[in-house]
Order: structure tokens, then C-alpha cells, then sequence
């Protein structure tokens, strides 16, 4: 069985300073270095997710007219509108500092189209397009994936879900995931949909 460790968003606008701030967010960086450093000694491969969105996302409060973090409908979906975060080849939407970019060797973009949000490395909140990341794992016989990232409750559970559901086997890795928690136990229901959906929580 060939793994893959899958970091998710580890963003600057998703951490300390950043315009979406996740609360302890860089506290990620460090796991993420070390398991990296791992797999790559191993062979195995380490991939990464960026959220890219281009400066008129729909899912953008500012661009809705609405509150932030306030719940809304986006393209026939529902929709909770976000600070705007992760523009396209802004300083927010690059990788955080820290974080050892000479271990990756693929990055999947998500959240491009304007008209639908995108929390999961594989497919839009619509799971109307997929990104290119099931066909470059299928390609390389990968079948098992590592996650951690930002964050638990979004980016992170949507991208293990669909995960499950493609059919590879699933660990997530606590430590490595920090939450955005609109609700204080959002992190905790989230880790507990992924391990009843299949996913090992370590």
C-alpha cells in the first residue's frame, strides 16, 4: 500500500495575522515539517492544497453584501460568508513561512470559480468539478493519505470525507489540525463525522 501525506491550507491568511485567522493555526507548521521530513526519507510522497481564490469570490462577505461568518446560499448551496482570504497570488494565499516547501512535490488549487466555494482538495462544495488530485494519486497507485491542516472543521473534514468516499483509507493527524470553531465544539463534531465515516483519528 503506497501513502501520501496531505497537507491542507497551511496559508498565511489562516494563521497568526492573517485575514481568516485560525485560533493556534501556526502550531501546525511544526507537525507538518516533521511528518514531512518522514515521508519524504521513506519515499513517499507529501502533497499540499492552496485555497486560490480570485479577488471577486462569491463566497466573500464583501462581495455578497453580508456579514462575515454569517450563513447565506451561494450558487444553490449553502454558503457561509468569509473574510476575504487566499486571493490569488496575494501574500495570504502563500504558504506560511515556516513551513518546508522542499518536501512537497505537488500543489492542488482549489476555490478558483467565483460562482461556488471550495472547503475540499477534491471536488467544489457542489462536487460539481474535481480538482486534478484523485487522478495524480490513482496515477502513482496511491491509496492511503495522511491529513492535517487548516481547517478541522472545513477544509480539512470535507477533504477526508471525500476521501473516504473515493475509497482511500484515511488517518488524520490531531496534532496537525487546528479549527476555525464558529461554534466552540465545531473541531470535535468534525473529528467525530470523519472517524465514524472510516477516518483513524491519531
Amino acid at each position: 500500500m503506497k501513502h501520501a501525506l496531505l497537507l491542507i491550507d497551511l496559508q498565511n491568511d489562516f494563521c497568526t495575522g492573517g485575514a481568516l485567522a485560525v485560533n493556534d493555526g501556526d502550531a501546525t507548521i511544526a507537525v507538518a515539517n516533521r511528518l514531512a521530513t518522514a515521508f519524504s526519507l521513506r519515499g513517499d510522497a507529501v502533497i499540499a492544497s492552496q485555497d486560490w481564490h480570485p479577488a471577486n469570490h462569491g463566497s466573500f462577505a464583501a462581495v455578497a453584501g453580508q456579514p462575515p461568518y454569517t450563513p447565506g446560499e451561494l450558487n444553490g448551496l449553502p454558503q457561509t460568508w468569509w473574510p476575504e482570504h487566499c486571493i490569488q497570488h496575494s501574500h495570504g494565499a502563500q504558504f506560511h513561512p515556516q513551513l518546508d516547501t522542499s518536501f512537497i512535490d505537488a500543489v492542488f488549487y482549489k476555490g478558483q470559480d467565483a460562482t461556488v466555494d471550495s472547503y475540499s482538495a477534491f471536488f467544489d462544495n457542489g462536487q460539481r468539478r474535481k480538482t486534478e488530485l484523485d487522478q495524480w494519486l490513482k496515477s502513482r497507485n496511491i491509496t492511503a493519505l495522511v491529513i492535517l491542516g487548516l481547517a478541522t472543521d472545513y477544509c480539512v473534514k470535507f477533504t477526508v470525507l471525500d476521501a473516504l468516499a473515493l475509497g482511500y483509507q484515511v488517518e488524520v493527524v490531531r496534532d496537525g489540525c487546528r479549527g476555525v470553531n464558529l461554534a466552540p465544539e465545531d473541531s470535535d463534531l468534525a473529528l467525530a463525522e470523519m472517524a465514524a465515516a472510516g477516518a483513524v483519528i491519531r
